[in-house]
């Protein structure tokens, strides 16, 4: 598969700190979808190094004999059934947004309730990219120092220092947070979907031009309205990346 990039570009900085991208959705055809089936070291097929991910929901009309369309299909004892991949029309996409959209709502409130009577923070890639254009003036040290006496951050962090399991506050969603309940939850539900990365059929990587929320959500906007438009035969993989 050819490897082209076509980042998505919002700001124009040789300092902009880099989008993390962890995960990636990969199109795939059907003969490499059974290559597929088990691998888990993919940079000889995808040109990627990573691992399958069973992410996606299967959809909960599938029949017995469609099972085998599905790759790294997973046994739960209740709730969806998990895969790596698959045709579209064999993947509960709408069920995944709608339970991405929900828990990202409620997650939203907790946050409002932990972080209340603080004040509106800034967030981690501001003071990365003051970093990253003058390292010996602006150390990493002092940037992480500064970043966590923020109050709003500081009642994130002490939240998580009390909490154990699923209650707790990624302080790297903080820009995400305070744009407020909508755009976070519609943030999750995209990226349910999109996760960091998206490589089309065509071999074009799709992926935010930096860390910044507004970059994030330009590629989650083009990686959406791409999977819109594919058919619902084309087979989406799902990609652990390695560092």
């Amino acid at each position: 598969m050819a490897k082209k990039t076509a980042t998505v570009t919002t700001l124009a900085s040789v300092a902009v700190p880099p989008a993390v991208v962890r995960t990636m959705i990969v199109c795939v055809s059907g003969e490499l979808s059974q290559v597929l089936e088990g691998t888990r070291t993919l940079h000889r097929h995808l040109g990627v190094a990573g691992t399958s991910c069973a992410r996606f929901w299967a959809s909960p009309a599938l029949y017995p004999w469609q099972r085998r369309q599905l790759i790294d299909l997973r046994k739960t004892a209740a709730g969806p059934r998990y895969c790596a991949g698959g045709p579209i029309r064999l993947l509960d996409l709408a069920g995944m947004r709608h339970g991405a959209y929900v828990g990202a709502t409620v997650r939203h409130a907790h946050w409002a309730r932990v972080v209340a009577g603080t004040k509106v923070a800034t967030a981690w890639p501001a003071f990365l990219q003051r970093h990253l254009s003058d390292p010996a003036a602006y150390p990493m040290d002092m940037a992480t120092a500064e970043f966590h006496r923020q109050p709003r951050v500081q009642a994130m962090r002490m939240h998580n220092a009390a909490t154990y399991g699923p209650g707790r506050l990624d302080v790297g969603d903080l820009e995400m947070f305070q744009a407020g309940a909508s755009a976070y939850a519609n943030f999750h539900a995209l990226w349910a979907l999109c996760t960091d990365a998206f490589l089309t059929a065509g071999g074009d990587r799709l992926q935010p031009a930096s860390a910044y929320f507004a970059d994030r959500i330009t590629y989650l906007e083009q990686a959406a309205r791409h999977l819109d438009s594919l058919d619902e035969d084309q087979r989406l993989f799902a990609v652990d990346l390695h560092a």
